[in-house]
C-alpha cells in the first residue's frame, strides 16, 4: 500500500467521514485512518435486532464487567447490553482529571467513531452564536459569521436528510428539512398553553437526522428508537450509513483502522505537517504516512492531543501552538435534567411507535445578549411519553393482577432537560499529563474542566422556568435539578484549538487551517470558538465541508 496521499484524515467520526467525502469527490485521493476496528455497515451491528431474551443479561448486561471496564461510558443514557460494543473500554483507555472536577470522557472507537452512538439533533447557529464572543467580551472572535456557513449547512442537511419544520426564528435558523415528526398529544397541549402564556417561547419537534423520507438507498425512521446498536434501514445519519459509501464511490478512499495516529512530524523550513506517525494497535507495527494536506478530526480531546503531542525542537509546546492557547478553552454544555413531572389526564392518547426524537424549546433569554447580569442563554429539550412495562421495577407488587396492570400503558411524563451555554476560560483545559502513559506508552491527556458562576446561574433560572412551563399542565414533580451533570455529561465538548482572527489568540483561521502550519486543517468540535446552547454536530459539519472545499482548491492551484 502506498504511503503518500493528497490528503490524510484522521478519525472517521461525524467530521471525518465528511471530510474524506468533500476531499475525495473534489479529486483528492485520500488516506482515512480509525484508531479502532472496522465496523461494516449492516454486517457489523450484531445486536441490532436482538430482543432482551436474547442476550445474556437480557439486556442490562454485565454489572462487574461494566463496573470494572466501562465505569465512565456506562452513566450515558444510550449505554447497555446491545450498545456497550460501541463504547471505549475505560480500563483500556485511561486519561486523568482532578477528583474534585472529574470530567467523564464519552468515547467510540471504532469506524464511524460516535457517529453511530450521537443524539442526531441538528440545529444551526445563529450570528447570535458566531457574534457573541465579539458582543460580550468573552473569548476570542469567530472569524466567520452565519452568512459564511449558510451554504454548507444547506449543503450537510440536503446531504444527510434532516426532518424538522420550519418556525422562522432569527435564533434557530431554519433549514433543509424532510417533513417533522409528530409531536404527541400532550407535548401539543403543553406546546399551545406555553406559547399562549409566554410569546416569547416556542415548543417545536426536534429537528433530528433520523428521516422520515427515503434517500439514496436510505429508509425513513423505523421509529424503533434503538439507534445506537447501528441501523440497517440507513435511516439515521453516520459515517457507515452516508459518508463512507459515498467517498468510497470515487475510487480515491484508503481507509485503514487500528491504526492510532500518535504524532504529526513538522518540518519548520516549509512550515508543513511532513508526515502522520501511525501505530498499528494490533501489531505494534510503526509507520509513517505523507500527504499534501491533513485533516484532524480526532475528537475534540484527541485532536488537541495529537498536537500537543507533536511537540519538536521547533514546536516545544505543541504543534499549531504559536498562540499559546492549545488546549484551553475547552467547553462543554452544561447539562441538567431540570424536571420530570408526572401529567394527569389524557388515558386516551398514545403515540406511535418509539420516536427517536424529542422536542426544543430554543434559547428565548437574553437573546440581545444584554438582558440581565447573566450573559449567553439556554434551551430545553425532552418531551412527554408513557411509563412502560418497566416501571413495576421501581414499585412495590408482586402476582398476577400486579403483571395484568403493568400491560396497560402508565401515566403520562414530562421531561424537559437544560443546556446553558458554556463560556470560553483559559483555565478549562486539555494537556498531557507529565508522567502517566497508556498502554501503548503515550502519554495520557489530562482534562481541568469546571463550570463556572454563569453556567450554574443559568441552569438555576433554567430550573424555575421548567418548573413553571410544565405547571401550565398542572404536572406534578416527581423530580427537580438546577445543578449541572460533571462536566462531559452533555458529550458536546468544544474548543481546545479554536478559530480566531488573530494569530496570537487562536489556533486556526477563518477555514479551520492552522496560523502556524499551512497544510494542517482541524476540523471537529476542537475548533470551536464557542459553545452556543444547541447541539454542535451539523457545525462540525458543514464547516468540515467548509475546510475541505477551500482545501482541494488550494491543493489544485499548488497553492498549498
Amino acid at each position: 500500500m502506498s504511503t503518500q496521499f493528497d490528503a490524510i484524515v484522521v478519525g472517521s467520526g461525524i467530521s471525518g467521514g465528511w471530510a474524506a467525502k468533500e476531499l475525495t469527490e473534489r479529486g483528492l485521493t485520500v488516506l482515512l485512518i480509525e484508531r479502532g476496528p472496522m465496523v461494516e455497515h449492516q454486517v457489523d451491528y450484531k445486536t441490532e435486532m436482538l430482543a432482551p431474551w436474547e442476550l445474556q443479561y437480557r439486556g442490562q448486561g454485565d454489572a462487574e464487567l461494566f463496573a470494572r471496564d466501562y465505569a465512565i461510558q456506562s452513566k450515558g443514557m444510550s449505554f447497555n447490553e446491545w450498545t456497550y460494543r460501541h463504547f471505549v473500554n475505560d480500563r483500556e483507555n485511561p486519561y486523568q482529571t482532578t477528583a474534585e472536577n472529574p470530567f467523564q470522557w464519552r468515547r467510540g472507537y471504532q469506524l464511524g467513531g460516535k457517529s453511530l452512538l450521537w443524539g442526531r439533533q441538528c440545529y444551526r447557529w445563529s450570528d447570535l452564536d458566531f457574534g457573541a464572543n465579539a458582543a460580550d467580551g468573552h473569548g476570542c472572535d469567530w472569524p466567520i459569521r452565519y452568512q459564511d456557513v449558510s451554504p454548507w449547512y444547506d449543503h450537510v442537511e440536503q446531504f444527510i436528510g434532516v426532518s424538522g419544520s420550519k418556525e422562522g426564528l432569527p435564533q434557530l435558523p431554519d433549514g433543509h428539512f424532510q417533513r417533522p415528526m409528530a409531536m404527541n398529544a400532550v407535548e401539543l397541549a403543553l406546546k399551545a398553553r406555553l406559547e399562549t402564556a409566554y410569546p416569547d417561547r416556542k415548543l417545536v419537534i426536534g429537528r433530528s437526522a433520523n428521516m422520515t423520507e427515503e434517500k439514496e438507498g436510505r429508509s425513513a425512521c423505523q421509529y424503533r428508537n434503538i439507534c445506537a446498536r447501528g441501523c440497517s434501514f440507513g435511516a439515521y445519519f453516520s459515517t457507515q450509513s452516508s459518508t463512507l459509501p459515498a467517498a468510497r464511490a470515487t475510487g480515491r478512499l484508503t481507509l485503514i483502522t487500528d491504526s492510532l495516529v500518535d504524532s504529526l512530524d513538522y518540518d519548520p523550513k516549509t512550515r508543513r505537517v511532513a508526515g502522520v506517525r501511525v501505530l498499528n494497535t494490533a501489531s505494534r507495527e510503526r509507520k509513517t504516512y505523507t500527504a499534501k494536506v491533513v485533516f484532524l478530526c480526532a475528537g475534540t480531546i484527541n485532536s488537541v492531543s495529537v498536537l500537543l503531542r507533536s511537540a519538536s525542537a521547533d514546536q516545544p509546546n505543541g504543534l499549531a501552538n504559536g498562540s499559546g492557547t492549545l488546549g484551553r478553552y475547552f467547553m462543554d454544555h452544561a447539562l441538567t435534567m431540570s424536571v420530570v413531572a408526572e401529567v394527569p389526564g389524557f388515558l386516551d392518547h398514545g403515540y406511535f411507535g418509539n420516536r427517536p426524537n424529542g422536542i426544543i424549546v430554543p434559547r428565548y433569554y437574553n437573546l440581545d445578549n444584554r438582558q440581565g447580569d447573566l450573559v449567553r442563554g439556554y434551551s430545553y429539550q425532552g418531551g412527554a411519553y408513557r411509563r412502560g412495562w418497566t416501571r413495576g421495577a421501581n414499585r412495590a407488587g408482586v402476582g398476577k393482577a400486579f403483571k395484568q396492570e403493568l400491560h396497560a400503558p402508565g401515566e403520562w411524563n414530562f421531561l424537559l432537560g437544560a443546556f446553558a451555554e458554556c463560556l470560553p476560560r483559559a483555565e478549562n483545559r486539555i494537556s498531557l499529563d507529565p508522567a502517566m502513559t497508556d498502554p501503548f506508552g503515550i502519554r495520557q491527556t489530562r482534562i481541568d474542566f469546571a463550570y463556572g458562576d454563569n453556567e450554574r446561574r443559568l441552569l438555576a433560572k433554567a430550573g424555575q422556568e421548567a418548573k413553571d412551563m410544565v405547571a401550565l399542565l398542572g404536572a406534578k414533580l416527581v423530580s427537580y435539578s438546577e445543578d449541572p451533570g460533571p462536566g462531559g455529561t452533555a458529550v458536546h465538548e468544544m474548543g481546545g484549538a479554536r478559530m480566531g482572527r488573530d494569530p496570537a489568540t487562536s489556533v486556526l483561521n477563518a477555514h479551520n487551517q492552522a496560523h502556524d502550519v499551512a497544510n494542517l486543517f482541524v476540523t471537529d468540535g476542537a475548533a470551536m470558538a464557542s459553545s452556543a446552547c444547541q447541539n454542535p454536530s451539523l457545525t462540525y459539519m458543514a464547516l468540515t465541508a467548509r475546510a475541505a472545499a477551500h482545501a482541494a482548491e488550494r491543493v489544485r492551484q499548488n497553492a498549498i
